[in-house]
């Protein structure tokens, strides 16, 4: 008898142990690591309302800096859909709470490849704005999203068929392959 009882109150206790239900959700940050910070390396933008079951990664302007924004989608974006997700720019809903493009419309990007892990991007035009750090928003934009997919580790650049320098975060030009990291400088 006293056996079961001690097995009964065991199992009790058990049952005790553990994480509360809470009704409403709260955040939780990750934990401290080298890793730390690697999945979301910039604050994201307010999301707009999530439907679909998958996340898309795109990159937008606000206040100088590039962000990440998280769109709800139901199925994997290809990489041609992301770019044309770029180049229309933010929905209205992204615009009211500040976000921009400096990709200046949707002729820039003639088309795009990937082999391997390297996506390849033939500009029709280049990216123009006032200035280089313009120019490379823009390059960055392209570059943090495709590289974003996780699947995708690098991206170069070319017009007519030749590799093309563009400016990196720093203001350097480089031929690629570019990663987000050529870019940290401009991550909000």
């Amino acid at each position: 008898m006293r056996r079961r009882v001690a097995v009964l109150l065991t199992v009790l206790l058990a049952a005790g142990c553990g994480v509360p239900a809470e009704s409403d959700p709260r955040s939780v940050s990750p934990p401290p690591g080298p890793f730390a910070g690697l999945s979301s390396p910039v604050p994201s933008a307010p999301a707009t309302t999530p439907t679909g079951r998958l996340t898309e990664v795109l990159y937008f302007v606000l206040d100088g800096k590039l962000v990440r924004i998280n769109r709800r989608v139901d199925a994997w974006p290809t990489v041609d859909e992301l770019i044309s997700a770029l180049q229309a720019g933010p929905t209205q809903t992204e615009r009211d709470t500040g976000l921009a493009t400096a990709l200046g419309g949707t002729d820039v990007v003639a088309a795009v490849s990937v082999v391997g892990d390297r996506a390849e991007i033939a500009l029709a035009v280049p990216v123009e704005g006032s200035g280089r750090a313009d120019e490379a928003l823009g390059y960055a934009q392209l570059v943090c999203t495709l590289t974003a997919r996780g699947d995708i580790h690098g991206v170069v650049f070319t017009r007519n068929g030749l590799p093309v320098g563009v400016p990196r975060g720093d203001g350097s030009l480089s031929e690629g392959p570019l990663t987000a990291t050529d870019y940290s400088e401009l991550l909000g």
